[in-house]
């Protein structure tokens, strides 16, 4: 796989700085049911990294003593990691506001059949990958089969109240593009989408955040053996717009690596860009609890631009009506 950091570090992109801190975003393990084509983490069912007990512990001592409002787990798939419900649990104990990134086909994974009940009692936000609403596109995206495990998957959180209007429970569906172009406007497509599975498959959900893929990873790797990196960077930074800089996830969110240490987004952290900048010391979940990172400067590379172009793209979607 091509390695694309060394194409990303020198840019012009404008420098800035952290707000008050809400949010841990914790990956839990780089493996995957899956093997996704736009994927920025390289995840698949052969990673072994995982995150262990004591480092779990210390995410929930970070929540409590720094009154975090929002933990994001994500992976892989995350809920892949045997400490996931514990920490779900006792993360919800603490009334902090959980969100799930799930695949959706991990529903059905052998030991995984209670999951979207337990989801449902804990009431986590899901949050779930469907980059179209055919199937064609999707299998070409994350394998044969895929879409329709998934349709079944949504079906089982409608069922027990996820994405409808008047409940708690709230399902949000993520849009990526397939290849090197800019995700439409996620109003429109919003509503494309909410027509499309409403009627072919009377499924229901909340909200559609669409995703720029980042040049980073195995998409990154796939531009670069295409010939179109250079053309997809020249895309997104002919799109920037400065208007977004105000409201990027690194803004207010931390990234937390399976090992504890900290990044200021999950792209950096696949990127192996410390918050500090890339050969600084690394700061780790014990830092945060005897340290304020608000004003500290977020450390930048070239793909910043994937979250600044047009719209604008964060792990909550367009960051622009």
């Amino acid at each position: 796989m091509h390695a694309t950091f060394p194409l990303l570090k020198q840019t012009d992109f404008p420098p800035i700085r952290r707000k008050t801190l809400d949010t841990l975003q914790v990956n839990l393990g780089y493996k995957c049911n899956q093997t996704c084509q736009h994927c920025h983490v390289n995840a698949g069912p052969n990673r072994k990294e995982m995150m262990d007990a004591d480092t779990i512990a210390l995410v929930l001592r970070v929540l409590h003593d720094r009154r975090l409002s929002t933990l994001d787990l994500t992976g892989g798939a995350p809920e892949l990691n045997r400490h996931f419900r514990d920490l779900v649990r006792q993360a919800r104990k603490q009334g902090v506001r959980v969100i799930d990134r799930c695949n959706l086909t991990i529903l059905f994974e052998p030991g995984h059949e209670d999951l979207a009940a337990f989801l449902a009692e804990q009431q986590v936000e899901v949050t779930a990958s469907l980059p179209c609403y055919t199937p064609s596109n999707v299998d070409r995206q994350r394998g044969e089969g895929v879409f329709e495990k998934s349709i079944a998957a949504l079906r089982k959180l409608n069922s027990l109240g996820y994405g409808r209007e008047e409940g708690a429970l709230r399902l949000s569906l993520v849009y990526n593009p397939l290849g090197p172009y800019l995700p439409p406007a996620q109003q429109k497509l919003q509503a494309d989408y909410k027509r499309e599975l409403a009627e072919h498959f009377g499924i229901a959900f909340n909200q559609l955040y669409v995703l720029a893929n980042m040049p980073i990873q195995r998409f990154g790797s796939m531009l670069v053996s295409n010939g179109q990196f250079q053309g997809y960077m020249k895309l997104l930074k002919d799109n920037f717009s400065a208007g977004n800089l105000d409201a990027v996830m690194c803004r207010n969110l931390v990234s937390v690596d399976w090992q504890g240490f900290l990044y200021d987004c999950d792209f950096n952290q696949m990127l192996g860009m410390n918050m500090h900048g890339r050969g600084a010391p690394r700061l780790h979940l014990r830092d945060l609890l005897g340290m304020d990172v608000e004003g500290m400067p977020i450390t930048i590379a070239n793909h910043c631009y994937g979250c600044t172009a047009g719209q604008g793209s964060s792990c909550g979607g367009a960051l622009v009506a």
